[in-house]
Parts: structure tokens; C-alpha cells; sequence
């Protein structure tokens, strides 16, 4: 005889501001304040400012992000002390929050969920789901009350590893080229569009990949901005276009890898090594003495141990949180 499960438990009473706290939507206008805002909680959390102000501006202005109401800016006074930000990319039950709240403000970090998890709903109800799955990003550190986080019943669900190796120009040398493989660089439309079908193919079976077109994929790395000399396709002699390398070189603490991805049957014959060792080389030749990645604890890939093989280190950790809502 199975034990029925538990319900889900149910939703907070609305927590209310107190005086002197205000809630708006956010504007792009806003960018600049957001951006010193998350580095505040940057600099508590990880040690180090590390939001760049192009970042905020890019998810701003996202076509799909509906400022007005999937938005949020916290106020104590005229001082700017929380935001948060809702995604929709599922089309379906999976939304993704953002929530950063400084230190020394429950009441209003709680006001905020309250905001937050009830648009979430809402929004899965309009796509049709029968429960709204809600994800949020949060350090392993962080300036959220998690005590709090698990009343409302939200729980960790995944890890991700932000991994970091310092570079230098004599060790990380270009790698040998490897027989029958070459690199090419996305700088036409055909390429462009080569790399976003192999990321989709790579990564479809991760854990919270959520589909994406290609018009939405551009959207997502504000390709106005994107230098696609650092995004490369491997081509392997007698497979054809195998795996794709997407980095960018934005941040002012670390060059970044942001996708590596090998087709299944191109695995197992240092594939990725070589990707990677590229990445070092060029970013060494750069100039940079640093880069990074985040990879899944529990990716079936291997990736963290690829990673962990080629010196890269711990810098933090990132848990997904999930809260589920039976609508």
C-alpha cells in the first residue's frame, strides 16, 4: 500500500510592505542602478563585483521579458534594496525568477516572493498548465533567507559548479592541430545558424534546457553585441559539424566559456579537451589571465571532470530551487 504524497504546501498569506518601503516595474532606465545593486550582493556573496552593466541591459531589454508586470524593484526610501525579474521561456508549467535582496530587508524580500510567486502562477495558468514549476538560481551563500526560502516550500533541486583556471600566455599555448579536425569561427549567417542547432542538439538532454529558436537564442545573447569570432564549430573529417564552442570576452574578472557542446556520437576522442584547450590558448593570447565556466554537478557527460582534468577549480556554487504550485 503506497502513502499518498504530501500536498503541496499552500500559498503564503501576502506579506504587505512596511513604511518606507515601496515596490515598482523596472525600466531599462533602471540599468544602472540594478547593476550596482546585484554587484553590492556580488560582493557579499562571491567576494568580488562581478555583474557587468551590459548584462542588465541585455535582460532588460529582452523582447520577451514584459517589464510591467514580470518585473520588480524594491525601495526602502529613494534607496534601491531588492529586484526581481521573471522568465517565461517554457511556454508551458517551467518559469524561471530571479530575486536579489540586500541584507536587513525580510519583510520586503518576502513581499517580493509574494509578487513573484503569484505571477508565476499566473502566468503558467495562461499557458495552459495544471501547476506552475518555478525555478530560481540562488548562491549556496547567499543573502536569501533560506530558512525562510523552505517555509514558503521551495528545496534544492540541482548544483552548478562556477569553475575557474588561471591562464597565462607561455603554459596555455594554441592547441596541435588534431588530424582531421578543424575549427572555424561563426562569422557568416549559415555558421550562425549551425551553432544554434548543435547547442540545442548538445545540451537537449540537461537538466531545465528549455528549446529555443533561433531567433529567440539571438535574442537571448543580444547579438548586437555578440563577437562571433569566439564562437567556433568543430568540423571532424568523415562526421561533419560535431560540436560547437560559444565563449565571450565581457567580464572584467574572467574571459567565459558559455557553452560546450559535443554530439553523442562525436564523444569519448578528445573532442572536448581540444575545445577547451583552444579556449585557453586563444583567451591567453588575449591577454586574459583568467577564465570561467558553470557546469552541472550531475551532468551524465562528464563535463565537471573534463573541467576538473584541465586545472579548473571551484570559484562558487549555485543551487536551482524549485517551488511547485498546483493551480
Amino acid at each position: 500500500m503506497t502513502t499518498p504524497a504530501a500536498p503541496p504546501p499552500a500559498a503564503p498569506p501576502p506579506t504587505g510592505l512596511l513604511p518606507g518601503l515601496s515596490v515598482r516595474p523596472a525600466t531599462l532606465g533602471d540599468s544602472v542602478a540594478v547593476c550596482a545593486l546585484l554587484n553590492e550582493i556580488d560582493l557579499l556573496e562571491v567576494g568580488r563585483a562581478d555583474t557587468e552593466l551590459s548584462e542588465v541591459q541585455s535582460y532588460l531589454k529582452h523582447p520577451e521579458v514584459d517589464l510591467e508586470r514580470d518585473s520588480w524593484l524594491l525601495f526602502d526610501g529613494d534607496r534601491l534594496v531588492g529586484h526581481g525579474l521573471l522568465w517565461d521561456e517554457s511556454g508551458g508549467e517551467r518559469i524561471d525568477v530571479d530575486h536579489y535582496v540586500l541584507p536587513g530587508q525580510p519583510r520586503g524580500a518576502r513581499h517580493l516572493f509574494d509578487l513573484m510567486e503569484s505571477r508565476a502562477a499566473e502566468r503558467a495558468a495562461a499557458n495552459g498548465a495544471s501547476r506552475a514549476v518555478v525555478h530560481l538560481h540562488l548562491n549556496i551563500a547567499p543573502t536569501t533567507d533560506l530558512d525562510a526560502l523552505r517555509a514558503r516550500g521551495w528545496r534544492p533541486v540541482r548544483r552548478y559548479n562556477v569553475m575557474v583556471r588561471h591562464l597565462s600566455a607561455e603554459a596555455d599555448q594554441l592547441p596541435a592541430p588534431s588530424s582531421g579536425v578543424t575549427l572555424r569561427p561563426c562569422l557568416s549567417e549559415p555558421d550562425r545558424r549551425r551553432a544554434h542547432a548543435l547547442l540545442q542538439e548538445t545540451f537537449a538532454d540537461h537538466f531545465d534546457f528549455q528549446p529555443r529558436t533561433y531567433e529567440q537564442w539571438l535574442n537571448d545573447l543580444d547579438a548586437e553585441r555578440v563577437d562571433w569570432s569566439l564562437i567556433w564549430i568543430a568540423h571532424v573529417k568523415g562526421l561533419g559539424d560535431v560540436a560547437a564552442l560559444r565563449t565571450h570576452n565581457d567580464r572584467a574578472s574572467m574571459a567565459w566559456i558559455g557553452h560546450l557542446g559535443v554530439l553523442r556520437q562525436a564523444r569519448g576522442h578528445g573532442l572536448g579537451s581540444h575545445l577547451l584547450r583552444h579556449a585557453f590558448g586563444h583567451y591567453a593570447a588575449l591577454g586574459r589571465d583568467r577564465i570561467g565556466l558553470g557546469v552541472d554537478t550531475e551532468n551524465s557527460s562528464g563535463a565537471l571532470a573534463l573541467y576538473e582534468r584541465h586545472g579548473m577549480t571551484l570559484d562558487f556554487a549555485v543551487d536551482t530551487w524549485e517551488l511547485i504550485r498546483t493551480l
